[in-house]
């Protein structure tokens, strides 16, 4: 399973005490690294641009085939695992003390889990295992606790606790206790927010194609056990990102709250379409143009997925057909032979001949320039865009780059800003 939907999570080493409150702030930032920049923790120096930019093309088909296994079998989202999985990392704690560890920043999934000691059967971790009778604040929930309820496979201890268990298609799965605890994030100001009593599972049995970078699962879906969701009111209901180029040294910014709330020029928002599972943010593409010619779509509303971890942009298969032929009528090259799994590249180093795109969301128009619809890679530009072998369409990373991007879940709406987020 060495591509499925996951959470990639290390834990590190317990922070000292900090000097945090309980939250009820106007909002909070924390950085985002992404898993192929050298300030990563997962940066493997031996892999050549080349290798990382196709290992991040074959996540997102796997992620995509995993999607489309979701939106059939709505049980199989809770905690969707692929190792090594996670475009973007962020930081996170939990425990009293704080323990803290990285997690990939990802919109595509909802339970949050990590490896819990004791482990009855645990994969082997290369960090330390999170101990919670080591925490002065975690807690148990009881099987009738509403948390509880909110899962679609749990069964109850002999004590009365619930217990979660999710499975994956290779035979993979975890299993464990529904608990509470502190979490805690350190904001890019310094300061320290806390949120008490946050649901996640303790997994006491992990097993599969895990791999020992692997702590468990964080998840920024919409659906109701994800961290989005429980931190609710303490952050208006909103989050948002900006992500950089992917050349970037810096850190983008993923931001909770009132800090959430984007600005500036050129703001457009499309409605968040209400759909199983509830998980994915799901959003109705009308149509893209390329210089005077528009390819309407006809797949209906909520026809696409709006996703933060999937790297490629994948279009159902007749319309992306349909998008290719208009691309090569625009741009004055012969192809050249793609890779896999990209279907059209040119043998140019050069984007001052590839075409600007407008992609047509219901009420919001985004201009996309060939940073977002092209990638570099052996001397070729390669469309960053690729049919989906079905019905399923997502809208990845690449095409969000350079855009800040604001989910307000009460509002249901997602809103867009054109933006250098290098700055």
């Amino acid at each position: 399973m060495n591509d499925l939907l996951s959470f990639v999570i290390v834990i590190f080493f317990s922070l000292p005490t900090l000097p945090f409150t309980e939250a009820k702030t106007g909002g909070f930032s924390i950085d985002l690294i992404h898993r192929d920049s050298p300030l990563s923790p997962f940066y493997n120096h031996s892999f050549t641009p080349e290798e990382s930019l196709k290992n991040a093309a074959l996540r997102s088909i796997s992620r995509l085939n995993h999607f489309r296994q979701s939106s059939i079998d709505e049980k199989a989202i809770e905690s969707m695992v692929i190792p090594g999985e996670g475009d973007y990392l962020m930081k996170l704690s939990i425990g009293t003390p704080p323990v803290e560890f990285y997690a990939a920043a990802d919109t595509g999934s909802d339970l949050i889990w990590i490896q819990c000691m004791p482990c009855m059967q645990c994969y082997p971790q290369d960090s330390p295992i999170f101990n919670p009778a080591k925490s002065s604040t975690y807690r148990e929930l009881s099987c009738g606790s509403k948390p509880c309820t909110k899962l679609s496979r749990k069964t109850c201890s002999k004590t009365n606790g619930c217990q979660y268990y999710n499975s994956y298609g290779d035979g993979s799965y975890t299993a464990g206790d529904l608990a509470t605890e502190t979490f805690v994030f350190r904001s890019t100001n310094g300061e320290a927010a806390a949120f008490p009593t946050s649901v996640f599972g303790c997994g006491r049995r992990n097993s599969g194609a895990f791999t020992g970078s692997e702590a468990g699962l964080v998840g920024l879906g919409g659906g109701p056990l994800s961290l989005v969701s429980q931190l609710g009111a303490e952050i208006e209901h909103k989050f948002s990102y900006c992500l950089h180029p992917r050349s970037a040294s810096s850190t983008s910014k993923l931001r909770f709250g009132m800090e959430a709330i984007i600005s500036g020029e050129g703001i457009v928002s499309t409605p968040l379409v209400p759909k199983s599972p509830s998980t994915f943010y799901y959003l109705t593409l009308e149509g893209i143009s390329i210089g005077g010619k528009t390819l309407p779509s006809t797949l209906g509303e909520g026809n696409i997925i709006y996703d933060s971890g999937t790297t490629l942009t994948m279009l159902e298969s007749s319309f992306y057909n349909d998008l290719e032929a208009v691309i090569k009528e625009a741009i004055p090259l012969e192809p050249a032979e793609a890779p896999s799994p990209f279907s059209l590249c040119y043998a140019t180093a050069s984007s001052n001949r590839l075409p600007d795109m407008m992609f047509h969301f219901t009420g919001a128009d985004l201009l996309l320039h060939p940073l977002n619809t092209f990638m570099e890679t052996n001397n070729l530009n390669c469309l960053s865009i690729i049919p989906s072998d079905g019905s399923l369409s997502i809208f990845g990373n690449v095409a969000q780059m350079n855009f800040q991007v604001e989910y307000d879940l009460e509002e249901k709406k997602v809103s867009f800003a054109p933006a250098d987020c290098t700055k």
